[in-house]
């Protein structure tokens, strides 16, 4: 199926009502004229949407560097959203969710799918708990994991739900057992107008996944393969993107398959052993109780020693209780602990981990 960007599916509906390429634009003036913040964003979206321009400037989150703004192309927009629905098989007349911040290429691109796949998209105001105030169901949704985390009691009205912005904790994946929504874990960027690949989060074994399993899989359409360092390099012609190299180091399975592993602007070369933080913090998870993460100092001897940084309150003798544990190894064991009140950290809970490093040094 091919559709072009200029084309509304006759079945869209903006909570709850038909609207066509030109009634959109009375839409659009309407929610920046009269709306609050967050609709304001979604009318001046739909207003670039509907224009004859070909792009459409968005922002980067700003999670891994500087929030910067980059320009898309709309039919690679409409091409990422057509792959979305081909890999989860979503059916015109789909009902959707919108609960994330339209500042964000995630939101923008819900607003993508429900125009150009003809779904029934309802939005509600962003918020940690965005299903309370309503009972109704929806067949796909995208949240960010501290949404995620709140909505578990109430996760049975989504039927598909995409998770975005940060991994998901596996505190976090463990609470889930038992749901019947069939829930991913998302990879993507701004540069690759959201998702190109999902790993699906077996949280009940009677819920089978669409598709996936326990690597990412890429959507219809994106190879990726990896660089020199063993960082992700993807492939997705019809996203505009042939070559787009990253900075996430990855297992590379097959062109189609990987496993993340963590940031290559983050690995800490400690006395000439390379140690990627995010593999040692998952070990460290069923010691370490609330929010942490895995830094480095100059160290004269070392080069780079590995510190631990906690958020909170500092917990006695646990030094001492992570020296004795069986599967790290004695490079992987931080020198010394940190704590501070609060992390900074992104729209989407994503620690920033630089700012942290910065206000330890």
């Amino acid at each position: 199926m091919q559709r072009h960007f200029n084309e509304i599916h006759p079945h869209f509906k903006l909570q709850g009502f038909h609207y066509t390429h030109h009634e959109l634009q009375d839409v659009a003036y309407s929610l920046i004229k009269e709306g609050d913040s967050e609709e304001r964003l979604i009318g001046d979206f739909l207003m670039d949407w509907i224009s004859s321009r070909e792009e459409v400037v968005v922002r980067t989150s700003g999670s891994t560097g500087k929030p910067k703004a980059i320009t898309l192309s709309k039919q690679a927009m409409v091409n990422s959203a057509l792959a979305t629905g081909t890999y989860f098989g979503i059916r015109e007349k789909s009902t959707a969710l919108l609960c994330l911040s339209a500042s964000h290429i995630a939101a923008k691109m819900m607003l993508v799918r429900a125009m150009v796949l003809g779904l029934s998209l309802d939005t509600v105001t962003p918020s940690s708990t965005p299903l309370t105030g309503s009972d109704k169901s929806y067949d796909l949704c995208a949240m960010v994991p501290m949404q995620l985390e709140k909505s578990i009691k109430d996760l049975n009205r989504i039927g598909t739900l995409l998770v975005g912005g940060a991994p998901i904790p596996q505190k976090l994946r463990e609470s889930l057992k038992g749901c019947n929504t069939r829930i991913y874990e998302t990879y993507g960027m701004t540069e690759t107008c959201s998702h190109i690949a999902v790993r699906y989060v077996e949280v009940d074994k009677k819920v089978p996944p669409i598709g996936g399993g326990e690597h990412f899989h890429t959507l219809p359409g994106i190879t990726v393969s990896a660089d020199e360092r063993g960082c992700l390099v993807i492939h997705a012609p019809e996203l505009g993107q042939d070559k787009l190299k990253t900075n996430d180091l990855v297992n590379l399975i097959s062109e189609t398959e990987f496993d993340w592993l963590g940031r290559w602007d983050h690995v800490i070369n400690s006395g000439g052993v390379k140690l990627i933080p995010e593999q040692i913090e998952e070990k460290l998870r069923p010691v370490v109780k609330g929010r942490f993460i895995l830094t480095s100092k100059p160290d004269d001897t070392l080069g780079e020693k590995l510190i631990l940084v906690i958020e909170g309150k500092e917990e006695q003798g646990l030094l001492e209780k992570i020296s004795g544990m069986k599967n790290l190894d004695k490079f992987e064991i931080p020198k010394e602990i940190h704590h501070l009140d609060q992390f900074p950290q992104s729209e989407s809970g994503k620690v920033k981990r630089e700012s942290i490093r910065k206000e330890i040094l």
